[in-house]
């Protein structure tokens, strides 16, 4: 008898995790539109994009602390600088994004630049209090804005347009320009954390003293990549203005900047798309417990305890080893 040769088996190609959970993602950010009820469309689309906008400001985070190791309490000052600047622009009749949103990148991103070359000159609790002093500075100066409406806030008279044209004013295509500046912050992210710029800068993470005797200026690589995150915390600002159509000193208080960081752990650190699970997770837990009682954050802080003490890695993390705990 003559042997037959045995039947050749494929491998099975794995595709990386950092790869497909992304892709799933966005896949389904992007179809929600197309499959939300008519009835309910208009509030899942204001809640989907209320996610969004967190989920950006919470990637911008994640690039500080996942990555750099850099513990900031006061990301919620760019947010507020963001959501400020379209504030103020429509107060006196400025409502064009095409001036709008460079101002309110060059505001956060100049705010960062003045105070990270102060913050980043200390290390751990240190930083984590210069941060945070910075961020209500911030928040006291807007609060003492009587022009601009103080404690009150500042309604914002509609929502910018787009070289004349009022694309962000049909929800739909609005849930749409959210959801382009949401990848692109992600992908922008991505792009910088694999290029030599991110190698050295998670190294100084790792051991700075080490990355510095190799000549490379770490001060300089984390100040940057604080400039870079506070810019894309006035992006998500500048969003946030126009989703809500007003802005308020309560968008850049100590506890927002408290809610990113919970975002940022409960989502997974060091993984980016890990932060916009941890945007969905918190604002839609936040969405049913309200929902519940007045006093959901009694039930919602016992929860943040579970998570962190038996879900290390946050959601990322815990669906990691689930998966692994399968095969």
């Amino acid at each position: 008898m003559v042997a037959l040769p045995a039947p050749t088996v494929q491998p099975r190609v794995r595709w990386p995790t950092d790869i497909v959970v992304p892709l799933m993602i966005f896949v389904a950010f992007g179809a929600l539109p197309l499959v939300a009820g008519f009835g309910a469309k208009a509030y899942i689309l204001a809640l989907f994009g209320r996610i969004m906008i967190f989920a950006i400001a919470a990637i911008a985070l994640d690039l500080l602390i996942g990555y750099g190791g850099l513990i900031s309490f006061g990301h919620a000052a760019f947010v507020g600088l963001g959501a400020y600047a379209v504030g103020i622009l429509s107060a006196h009749g400025i409502t064009d994004a095409l001036i709008a949103l460079p101002i309110a990148l060059v505001a956060a991103a100049l705010f960062g630049l003045a105070t990270g070359a102060v913050c980043l000159r200390t290390r751990g609790v240190y930083f984590i209090m210069i941060t945070l002093a910075f961020s209500q500075m911030v928040f006291f100066t807007a609060s003492s804005l009587a022009p601009y409406g103080g404690d009150d806030g500042l309604t914002v008279a509609s929502r910018n347009t787009i070289a004349g044209f009022a694309v962000m004013r049909d929800e739909q295509s609005f849930y749409y320009v959210v959801f382009g500046f949401l990848v692109a912050s992600y992908l922008l992210c991505r792009a910088l954390i694999a290029s030599r710029f991110g190698r050295v800068f998670r190294g100084a993470r790792e051991n700075a003293a080490r990355v510095a005797s190799l000549g490379y200026n770490v001060f300089r690589y984390q100040l940057v990549a604080y400039v870079i995150a506070g810019a894309f915390g006035g992006v998500s600002g500048f969003l946030l203005a126009n989703a809500t159509e007003f802005v308020s000193p309560a968008y850049m208080s100590w506890q927002r900047s408290g809610e990113l960081v919970i975002m940022v752990l409960m989502g997974g650190l060091g993984t980016l798309y890990g932060a916009i699970l941890g945007a969905a997770a918190f604002v839609l837990a936040e969405e049913w417990l309200s929902g519940l009682t007045e006093h959901w954050k009694m039930i919602f802080g016992p929860l943040l305890i579970l998570i962190v003490l038996f879900a290390r890695g946050g959601l990322v993390g815990a669906a990691g080893r689930l998966s692994r705990a399968k095969l």
